[in-house]
């Protein structure tokens, strides 16, 4: 070995050796990292939440949309479902004062008529959905409308256009903000 490396690795290594010693011993002083920093809750695994049967799209698109494995539908109504509908800080959707949780939701109207949304929760006690449908669509196509969910929990959803129907199941979830 030349003296010009060995001259630096004595010159350096007490260095190294002083710096390590002193971490490990800052990092054995130190609280542990978790107590520290702000963890996401742990996962809610299926077998910790009640069963929900949540409806699995069927792919049915709508007519004059684009095909998409999201759209539902039976001819005569059609809508879009995920498996779940998660309400989080800065996600789509808002909690409402009163802790409701609501969405934007579309529905497409392949019969005339004037479409109404009714829902109930299927794993538990809770006040009925409630619905918001605006007027100036037209009584055929495209209907906008917005969700209410009064709970987390099990909902079943059901839309109507005179004799016409449609019902999906889906899971409400809120995500609550990290402080």
């Amino acid at each position: 070995m030349r003296l010009a490396t060995r001259l630096f690795i004595l010159a350096v290594l007490p260095s190294i050796l002083i710096v390590y010693i002193g971490t490990t011993k800052l990092l054995a002083a130190s609280p542990p990292l978790s107590d520290t920093t702000p963890s996401l809750p742990p996962p809610v695994s299926a077998e910790e939440q009640p069963p929900c049967p949540v409806t699995k799209p069927n792919g049915s698109t709508p007519p004059g949309e684009r095909p998409s494995s999201g759209h539902h539908g039976n001819g005569a109504l059609w809508t879009v479902l995920s498996s779940a509908i998660v309400f989080r800080p800065g996600g789509p959707g808002k909690i409402l004062p009163d802790g409701s949780l609501q969405m934007k939701w579309p529905w497409w109207r392949g019969v005339r008529g004037k479409l109404t949304i009714e829902g109930r929760r299927l794993d538990g006690p809770a006040p009925p959905l409630r619905a918001r449908i605006p007027e100036g669509y037209g009584d055929i196509g495209f209907q906008a409308s917005g969700l209410i969910f009064p709970t987390e929990g099990c909902w079943e959803v059901t839309g109507k256009v005179g004799e016409a129907s449609l019902t999906f199941v889906t899971r409400v979830l809120k995500v609550e903000e990290q402080k």
